[in-house]
């Protein structure tokens, strides 16, 4: 069937969502057609075919429609409706599933505002922390559960990978092919260096059927959920890759936009989830990828556009490929402990700092709150007894913490420890993480009056801390030994502590390029050797 021959599916789709009063909108891509009505969407794919996809027939159509269905219920159950094939009925009409010879097919879904896309969320500032942790348990969760996949994938699949994004950036004309070649040699030269890593997350398991395209486009709030639909259904070399490549789609993303906060939010809920700590040297590699597609994809978009519209479009993809430009920055790697009584801020510090520091998408922060409770085996707000606090059980999750780190830091990641660090051992064992690996540490104590810490505990609802006031009375009475740890004032305000914080830890600069969306200020580097008391 050609594209002409389906406008009378069209008509009929068009129809189909018509009702009083209703009109239908309708969204073109060059391979498919959205109707939008106010209730439903008819998904209809172009009779089109294209070296990577072949919609020709409307057998292959159904198939796919099958396909795109069966693969996004993985993620999006209550978002999609069914599959309905389009048939010519004997007298010459068409009609849903009847019983003359199949025409077309159609992917039925329910609809969902514009505005609940999570890129329109980020463009506009509804896009909070409490949603981005929901999605990242949500998509931990779905890569635990999707199909691991021994042959596809790996390096052979990365390379490919690279010369597919060269070829396409030189088409574009985005960039010479001076700087196309340029680009494509960081990416060789990154691959050689990773090859064997790939390959062993591959034999780990770690390659599975993922989603394909976790773009921030490709993620709505569907019945108050994030939820992730439109997976790739055409190609199973797209989508059957590294679950931290699948994840590395929306981390760009975020980052793209100027919410690199969001994005280490993201990438910490996911592996205080996932055991991935092994490959998190490769996210700015795949960070990389993922954005040099976006930016040829967004180039040809460019075509056909309004003046305005294709401007528009070109500034975006040289963002996006600016931003890949960047991420082959060589971040110094390093440990940030910080402690503190409860009440102090560990926690915000900790968020505060987390994005501005080494590689994208910013430090790793290794919480004694969170490891405790996973410890025990129960939620993060769970509340625990008092016997999780005693001292063999706060040694074990000590002892855990210094563990993780150094896995981090050896991964050649920057890592914050996030703990009280009362006693004087715990803060001399944190900090030989470090040092023992010959690496730079950085001790902070907060400290604010005890009236203030009494006040933000008793504030605190549904939190990871289980500390009370009477908790906070006696680590005040405790002798806490000598602190050589920079003393830092708690009781500023969130943003004046982080300028104060990042113009003397920070291991490297930010993230932030010509053309790129992130906002975040970039400070100077400094060293992190020295102790300030």
């Amino acid at each position: 069937m050609s594209n002409e021959s389906q406008a009378d599916v069209a008509e009929f789709l068009t129809r189909a969502l018509q009702g009083p009063q209703q009109s239908v909108d309708i969204i073109c891509t060059h391979i498919s057609e959205v109707f939008l009505g106010n209730a439903r969407v008819f998904k209809l794919k172009r009779a089109v075919r294209f070296p990577y996809l072949d919609f020709s027939t409307a057998e292959r159509r159904l198939a796919m429609c099958q396909a795109e269905f069966d693969l996004n219920h993985r993620t999006a159950p209550s978002l999609y409706i069914g599959v309905r094939r389009i048939t010519r009925e004997p007298d010459g009409s068409l009609a849903f599933d009847g019983q003359g010879p199949l025409i077309d097919a159609v992917l039925e879904m329910h609809r969902f505002p514009q505005e609940a896309l999570f890129d329109e969320m980020a463009r506009n500032g509804r896009l909070g922390p409490d949603l981005i942790a929901d999605l990242a348990h949500r998509i931990a969760v779905f890569h635990a559960g999707a199909k691991i996949s021994e042959e596809q994938g790996g390096p052979a699949a990365m390379a490919a990978l690279i010369e597919m994004n060269d070829r396409a950036l030189r088409a574009s004309r985005l960039t010479t092919d001076g700087e196309a070649q340029d680009l494509t040699g960081r990416f060789r030269r990154a691959l050689e260096r990773h090859g064997a890593l790939i390959d062993a997350r591959r034999s780990a398991g770690k390659v599975r059927r993922c989603h394909g395209d976790l773009t921030l486009r490709n993620i709505c709030l569907f019945d108050g959920v994030p939820t992730p639909f439109d997976c790739i259904e055409f190609d199973e070399s797209i989508a059957t890759i590294d679950v931290l490549y699948d994840l590395a789609f929306v981390l760009m993303d975020l980052w793209h936009r100027g919410r690199g906060d969001l994005a280490n939010l993201l990438f910490n809920r996911y592996l205080d989830e996932a055991d991935e700590t092994d490959g998190i040297r490769l996210m700015p590699f795949l960070m990389a990828l993922r954005a040099t597609i976006r930016a040829h994809v967004t180039a040809e978009q460019a075509k056909g556009r309004t003046d305005d519209q294709r401007r528009e479009k070109m500034r975006e993809a040289v963002a996006y490929l600016d931003l890949a430009k960047s991420l082959f920055a060589e971040p110094r790697v390093g440990l940030i402990a910080v402690g503190g009584l409860s009440g102090s801020g560990k926690s915000t510090v900790a968020a505060l700092l987390a994005p501005s520091l080494g590689a994208a998408p910013g430090a790793r922060i290794l919480s004694s709150d969170r490891i405790r409770k996973r410890l025990h085996g129960v939620a993060p707000t769970t509340r625990l007894p008092p016997t999780a606090y005693e001292p063999s059980a706060s040694e074990r999750v000590y002892a855990t913490l210094r563990q993780e780190a150094g896995e981090v830091l050896e991964a050649g990641h920057c890592a914050i420890a996030d703990a009280v660090f009362d006693r004087p051992w715990e803060r001399t064992a944190i900090e030989a993480a470090a040092t023992d690996l010959g690496l730079p540490f950085q001790g902070i104590w907060l400290q604010a009056p005890t009236a203030t810490l009494s006040a933000r505990i008793e504030q605190r609802r549904l939190d990871l801390s289980d500390a009370t006031v009477d908790v906070l009375a006696a680590q005040v009475t405790r002798d806490c030994g000598r602190i050589v740890w920079w003393r830092v004032d708690a009781d500023l305000a969130p943003e004046a502590l982080r300028a104060k914080l990042l113009s003397g830890i920070t291991f490297s600069d930010l993230y932030k390029e010509q053309g790129t969306q992130c906002d975040e200020a970039v400070v100077p580097e400094a060293s992190l050797s020295s102790s300030v008391t």
